[in-house]
Protein backbone atom coordinates (compact mmCIF):
# COMPACT_ATOMS: atom_id res chain seq x y z
CA UNK A 1 0.00 0.00 0.00
CA UNK A 2 1.53 3.33 -0.74
CA UNK A 3 2.53 6.01 2.19
CA UNK A 4 0.48 8.95 1.08
CA UNK A 5 0.78 12.31 2.45
CA UNK A 6 -1.25 15.20 2.22
CA UNK A 7 -0.55 18.72 3.17
CA UNK A 8 -3.28 21.21 3.90
CA UNK A 9 -5.84 18.20 4.78
CA UNK A 10 -8.11 19.84 6.53
CA UNK A 11 -9.02 22.20 4.51
CA UNK A 12 -11.62 22.43 2.05
CA UNK A 13 -10.03 20.51 -0.76
CA UNK A 14 -7.63 18.58 1.35
CA UNK A 15 -10.81 16.98 3.06
CA UNK A 16 -12.26 15.68 -0.01
CA UNK A 17 -8.79 14.47 -1.70
CA UNK A 18 -8.29 12.42 1.95
CA UNK A 19 -12.32 11.09 1.78
CA UNK A 20 -11.74 9.91 -1.93
CA UNK A 21 -8.42 8.09 -1.29
CA UNK A 22 -10.52 6.49 1.66
CA UNK A 23 -12.90 5.36 -0.61
CA UNK A 24 -10.49 4.02 -2.80
CA UNK A 25 -9.16 1.31 -0.42
CA UNK A 26 -5.76 3.89 0.81
CA UNK A 27 -4.84 3.07 4.42
CA UNK A 28 -1.61 4.95 4.90
CA UNK A 29 -2.69 8.83 4.71
CA UNK A 30 -0.86 11.04 6.54
CA UNK A 31 -2.19 14.61 6.66
CA UNK A 32 -0.34 18.16 8.12
CA UNK A 33 -2.17 21.12 8.03
CA UNK A 34 -1.12 24.03 10.67
CA UNK A 35 -5.03 25.34 10.60
CA UNK A 36 -4.20 28.49 9.73
CA UNK A 37 -6.85 29.18 6.85
CA UNK A 38 -10.78 29.80 7.36
CA UNK A 39 -11.42 26.48 5.77
CA UNK A 40 -9.20 24.23 8.05
CA UNK A 41 -11.40 22.88 10.47
CA UNK A 42 -9.79 20.40 13.38
CA UNK A 43 -13.12 18.57 12.82
CA UNK A 44 -12.76 17.01 9.46
CA UNK A 45 -10.53 14.75 11.11
CA UNK A 46 -11.44 11.06 9.43
CA UNK A 47 -10.37 7.93 11.11
CA UNK A 48 -7.55 5.70 10.57
CA UNK A 49 -5.71 8.59 9.08
CA UNK A 50 -2.27 10.21 10.82
CA UNK A 51 -2.66 13.98 11.50
CA UNK A 52 0.32 16.11 12.35
CA UNK A 53 -0.84 19.40 13.36
CA UNK A 54 1.81 21.47 12.46
CA UNK A 55 3.44 24.28 9.20
CA UNK A 56 5.05 22.71 6.56
CA UNK A 57 8.19 25.18 7.02
CA UNK A 58 8.36 23.00 10.09
CA UNK A 59 9.51 19.68 7.59
CA UNK A 60 13.09 20.49 8.39
CA UNK A 61 12.69 20.01 11.79
CA UNK A 62 14.47 17.13 13.46
CA UNK A 63 11.59 15.53 14.34
CA UNK A 64 10.66 14.68 10.88
CA UNK A 65 13.75 13.21 9.73
CA UNK A 66 12.06 9.67 9.63
CA UNK A 67 9.26 10.78 7.29
CA UNK A 68 8.57 8.56 4.43
CA UNK A 69 6.28 8.74 1.48
CA UNK A 70 5.30 7.55 -1.86
CA UNK A 71 3.18 10.16 -2.96
CA UNK A 72 2.87 13.83 -1.78
CA UNK A 73 -0.54 15.71 -2.53
CA UNK A 74 0.95 19.19 -1.88
CA UNK A 75 -2.27 21.73 -0.90
CA UNK A 76 -1.13 23.52 1.47
CA UNK A 77 -1.02 27.19 1.06
CA UNK A 78 -2.13 30.50 1.50
CA UNK A 79 -5.18 31.07 -0.81
CA UNK A 80 -6.97 33.73 -2.50
CA UNK A 81 -5.80 36.68 -4.89
CA UNK A 82 -7.10 39.73 -2.86
CA UNK A 83 -5.56 39.08 1.13
CA UNK A 84 -2.06 38.79 -0.81
CA UNK A 85 -1.79 42.52 -1.64
CA UNK A 86 -2.04 43.25 1.60
CA UNK A 87 0.40 40.54 3.12
CA UNK A 88 2.62 39.46 0.28
CA UNK A 89 5.65 37.94 2.74
CA UNK A 90 2.98 35.89 4.67
CA UNK A 91 1.98 34.23 1.23
CA UNK A 92 5.56 33.79 -0.43
CA UNK A 93 6.49 31.86 3.66
CA UNK A 94 4.00 29.97 3.23
CA UNK A 95 3.60 29.26 -0.74
CA UNK A 96 7.40 29.49 -1.64
CA UNK A 97 9.36 28.43 1.19
CA UNK A 98 6.72 25.97 1.88
CA UNK A 99 6.81 24.26 -1.22
CA UNK A 100 10.62 24.21 -0.88
CA UNK A 101 10.09 22.10 2.35
CA UNK A 102 7.76 19.59 0.79
CA UNK A 103 10.09 19.47 -2.35
CA UNK A 104 13.06 18.56 0.55
CA UNK A 105 10.79 15.94 1.84
CA UNK A 106 10.25 14.25 -1.10
CA UNK A 107 13.77 14.67 -2.06
CA UNK A 108 14.80 12.62 1.24
CA UNK A 109 12.53 9.82 1.10
CA UNK A 110 11.90 9.34 -3.19
CA UNK A 111 8.77 10.63 -3.39
CA UNK A 112 6.54 11.83 -6.25
CA UNK A 113 4.85 15.10 -5.66
CA UNK A 114 1.10 16.16 -6.94
CA UNK A 115 1.06 20.05 -6.06
CA UNK A 116 -2.18 22.29 -5.93
CA UNK A 117 -1.19 25.23 -8.55
CA UNK A 118 -3.91 27.70 -9.36
CA UNK A 119 -5.46 29.10 -12.62
CA UNK A 120 -4.18 32.76 -11.82
CA UNK A 121 -1.23 31.93 -13.39
CA UNK A 122 -3.17 32.56 -16.99
CA UNK A 123 -3.98 36.14 -16.17
CA UNK A 124 -0.59 37.12 -15.87
CA UNK A 125 1.72 35.90 -12.93
CA UNK A 126 2.71 39.01 -11.85
CA UNK A 127 -1.07 40.66 -11.05
CA UNK A 128 -1.00 39.71 -7.69
CA UNK A 129 1.52 38.40 -5.17
CA UNK A 130 -0.84 34.96 -4.92
CA UNK A 131 -0.89 34.37 -8.32
CA UNK A 132 3.11 34.90 -8.51
CA UNK A 133 3.63 33.05 -5.17
CA UNK A 134 1.84 29.45 -7.11
CA UNK A 135 3.13 30.11 -9.99
CA UNK A 136 7.02 30.20 -8.47
CA UNK A 137 5.82 26.92 -6.87
CA UNK A 138 5.52 25.62 -10.07
CA UNK A 139 9.15 26.55 -10.94
CA UNK A 140 10.50 24.61 -8.17
CA UNK A 141 9.28 22.14 -8.61
CA UNK A 142 10.38 21.59 -12.75
CA UNK A 143 13.90 22.49 -11.05
CA UNK A 144 13.75 19.89 -8.43
CA UNK A 145 12.71 16.90 -11.38
CA UNK A 146 15.64 18.63 -13.61
CA UNK A 147 18.37 18.60 -10.51
CA UNK A 148 17.10 15.57 -8.34
CA UNK A 149 15.31 13.28 -10.22
CA UNK A 150 12.13 13.44 -8.29
CA UNK A 151 8.09 12.74 -10.10
CA UNK A 152 6.85 16.41 -9.77
CA UNK A 153 3.49 17.76 -11.52
CA UNK A 154 1.54 20.96 -11.19
CA UNK A 155 -2.31 20.89 -11.61
CA UNK A 156 -3.58 24.21 -11.61
CA UNK A 157 -7.45 24.53 -10.27
CA UNK A 158 -10.10 26.45 -11.64
CA UNK A 159 -12.55 27.83 -8.90
CA UNK A 160 -13.48 25.01 -6.87
CA UNK A 161 -16.75 24.70 -5.42
CA UNK A 162 -18.53 22.34 -3.34
CA UNK A 163 -19.09 19.98 0.13
CA UNK A 164 -17.53 22.12 2.91
CA UNK A 165 -16.86 25.12 0.76
CA UNK A 166 -15.75 27.88 2.83
CA UNK A 167 -18.66 30.27 2.56
CA UNK A 168 -17.52 33.72 4.91
CA UNK A 169 -14.02 34.85 5.72
CA UNK A 170 -10.71 35.19 3.52
CA UNK A 171 -11.09 32.26 2.02
CA UNK A 172 -14.94 32.33 0.84
CA UNK A 173 -15.49 31.45 -2.75
CA UNK A 174 -17.98 33.00 -5.35
CA UNK A 175 -20.51 30.25 -5.33
CA UNK A 176 -19.67 29.98 -1.57
CA UNK A 177 -20.51 33.17 -0.53
CA UNK A 178 -24.08 33.38 -3.04
CA UNK A 179 -24.40 30.11 -1.14
CA UNK A 180 -24.75 31.88 1.94
CA UNK A 181 -26.40 35.05 0.90
CA UNK A 182 -29.27 33.14 -0.77
CA UNK A 183 -29.52 31.35 2.52
CA UNK A 184 -30.32 33.91 4.47
CA UNK A 185 -32.45 35.76 2.16
CA UNK A 186 -29.60 38.74 1.10
CA UNK A 187 -28.44 40.39 -2.06
CA UNK A 188 -25.65 38.48 -4.33
CA UNK A 189 -22.85 40.49 -4.61
CA UNK A 190 -21.46 41.05 -7.97
CA UNK A 191 -18.21 42.63 -8.63
CA UNK A 192 -17.63 45.04 -11.11
CA UNK A 193 -20.46 45.09 -14.07
CA UNK A 194 -20.46 40.62 -13.76
CA UNK A 195 -19.58 39.67 -16.81
CA UNK A 196 -16.11 38.12 -16.29
CA UNK A 197 -16.43 34.92 -16.95
CA UNK A 198 -15.14 31.86 -15.13
CA UNK A 199 -15.05 27.43 -15.08
CA UNK A 200 -16.35 26.76 -11.98
CA UNK A 201 -14.85 22.97 -11.70
CA UNK A 202 -16.41 20.60 -8.40
CA UNK A 203 -14.44 20.03 -5.73
CA UNK A 204 -14.99 15.96 -6.25
CA UNK A 205 -13.64 16.96 -9.86
CA UNK A 206 -10.51 18.14 -8.17
CA UNK A 207 -9.97 14.95 -6.61
CA UNK A 208 -9.85 12.33 -9.07
CA UNK A 209 -8.07 14.77 -11.18
CA UNK A 210 -5.33 14.87 -8.39
CA UNK A 211 -5.25 10.84 -8.43
CA UNK A 212 -5.12 10.60 -12.21
CA UNK A 213 -2.22 12.68 -12.10
CA UNK A 214 -0.65 10.55 -8.98
CA UNK A 215 -1.21 7.51 -10.79
CA UNK A 216 2.11 8.56 -13.58
CA UNK A 217 5.57 9.95 -13.38
CA UNK A 218 6.43 13.28 -14.24
CA UNK A 219 8.99 16.31 -14.50
CA UNK A 220 7.24 19.66 -13.47
CA UNK A 221 4.68 19.11 -16.06
CA UNK A 222 1.86 20.81 -16.23
CA UNK A 223 -1.99 20.21 -16.52
CA UNK A 224 -5.14 22.33 -15.76
CA UNK A 225 -8.21 20.67 -13.51
CA UNK A 226 -11.15 22.97 -14.92
CA UNK A 227 -14.10 21.53 -17.07
CA UNK A 228 -13.80 23.32 -20.57
CA UNK A 229 -16.55 25.37 -19.39
CA UNK A 230 -17.34 28.78 -18.77
CA UNK A 231 -19.85 30.85 -17.48
CA UNK A 232 -20.07 35.19 -16.39
CA UNK A 233 -20.88 35.78 -12.41
CA UNK A 234 -24.35 37.11 -14.00
CA UNK A 235 -25.00 33.53 -15.53
CA UNK A 236 -24.41 32.20 -12.10
CA UNK A 237 -26.38 34.67 -10.07
CA UNK A 238 -28.85 34.37 -12.50
CA UNK A 239 -29.05 30.88 -11.69
CA UNK A 240 -29.99 31.32 -8.06
CA UNK A 241 -33.25 33.46 -8.81
CA UNK A 242 -33.19 35.96 -6.47
CA UNK A 243 -32.10 39.34 -5.90
CA UNK A 244 -28.69 40.81 -6.74
CA UNK A 245 -26.64 43.73 -6.17
CA UNK A 246 -23.49 45.10 -7.71
CA UNK A 247 -20.08 46.55 -5.85
CA UNK A 248 -16.72 47.90 -7.09
CA UNK A 249 -14.61 45.37 -8.99
CA UNK A 250 -11.52 44.37 -7.71
CA UNK A 251 -7.50 44.67 -8.87
CA UNK A 252 -5.67 42.00 -9.96
CA UNK A 253 -7.86 39.52 -11.03
CA UNK A 254 -8.19 37.84 -14.93
CA UNK A 255 -11.17 39.07 -17.07
CA UNK A 256 -11.43 35.98 -18.21
CA UNK A 257 -10.48 31.99 -16.88
CA UNK A 258 -11.10 29.01 -19.11
CA UNK A 259 -9.36 25.54 -19.21
CA UNK A 260 -8.30 23.16 -21.57
CA UNK A 261 -8.29 19.92 -20.35
CA UNK A 262 -7.45 18.10 -23.45
CA UNK A 263 -3.87 17.06 -22.10
CA UNK A 264 -5.22 16.46 -18.88
CA UNK A 265 -8.08 13.79 -20.95
CA UNK A 266 -5.36 11.70 -21.92
CA UNK A 267 -4.39 10.76 -18.39
CA UNK A 268 -8.39 9.60 -17.37
CA UNK A 269 -9.68 12.64 -16.43
CA UNK A 270 -12.96 13.10 -16.92
CA UNK A 271 -15.30 16.17 -15.15
CA UNK A 272 -18.51 15.04 -14.16
CA UNK A 273 -20.09 17.53 -11.90
CA UNK A 274 -22.24 20.34 -13.17
CA UNK A 275 -22.08 23.67 -11.93
CA UNK A 276 -26.33 24.44 -13.22
CA UNK A 277 -27.04 20.59 -11.39
CA UNK A 278 -25.73 21.82 -7.97
CA UNK A 279 -27.09 25.23 -7.85
CA UNK A 280 -30.72 23.99 -8.82
CA UNK A 281 -29.85 21.29 -6.00
CA UNK A 282 -28.67 23.75 -3.76
CA UNK A 283 -31.77 26.07 -4.35
CA UNK A 284 -34.45 23.40 -4.16
CA UNK A 285 -33.34 22.62 -0.38
CA UNK A 286 -35.35 25.82 0.60
CA UNK A 287 -37.90 25.35 -1.58
CA UNK A 288 -38.43 21.98 -0.12
CA UNK A 289 -38.37 23.07 3.38
CA UNK A 290 -40.25 26.07 3.37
Amino acid sequence: MKKILVTGGLGFIGYNLVNRLLEEGNTNITVIDNLSSDSSNINNKHNGVKYIIDDINNLENIKYKDLDFDIIFHLAALARIQPSFEDPISYFKSNVMGTVQVCELARRCGAKIVYAASSSAYGGPKLNPYAFAKYTGEEILSMYSKLYDISTVSARFFNVYGDRQPTKGTYATLIGIFERQYKFDQPLTITGDGEQRRDFTHVYDICDGLICLSDHEFIGNIFNLGTGTNFSVNEIASMFNTKTMYIPSRPGEARITLADISETQKYGYAPKQSIESYIIQYTNKFHVNA
